[in-house]
């Protein structure tokens, strides 16, 4: 089994609702955000998924939550965008772009600051 995976960034404002803290408030987070997938066997290059590929998925994910209030861009418009549910999102996201008979993403998982990290599983 091999896994590989990309890093991306993206900055966002969000505030949780109900949760009856600072965080309820509008604030922002300088977010990390790191896709994982795995591969049984390696393509005829050598390669569980081309880097550019999986960046290029990535990017097409998270701008549409880049520079915007997330609480704004559905699912996010109904759902609470703790991080962990931007991290269900982005692997639920990726899954259906990516995975396919050899390839399956595994997880995501997102940073909202140096210190605290949600880790969303895909579900088989």
């Amino acid at each position: 089994m091999f896994e590989v995976s990309k890093e991306a960034y993206f900055s966002a404002a969000h505030h949780l609702r109900g949760y009856g803290g600072k965080c309820e408030s509008l604030h922002g987070h300088n977010w990390k955000v790191r896709l994982c997938v795995t591969a049984a066997e390696l393509d005829s290059l050598g390669m569980v998924i081309d880097f550019k590929v999986l960046a290029a998925v990535l990017e097409e994910i998270l701008s549409r939550l880049d520079h915007h209030l997330i609480n704004e861009v559905p699912p996010f418009d109904e759902l609470n965008p703790s991080a962990e549910n931007i991290a269900r999102y982005i692997a639920e996201e990726a899954d259906r772009r990516l995975s396919n008979d050899r390839v399956t993403v595994q997880r995501c998982e997102v940073w909202e600051s140096e210190g605290s990290r949600a880790i969303s599983f895909v579900d088989r």
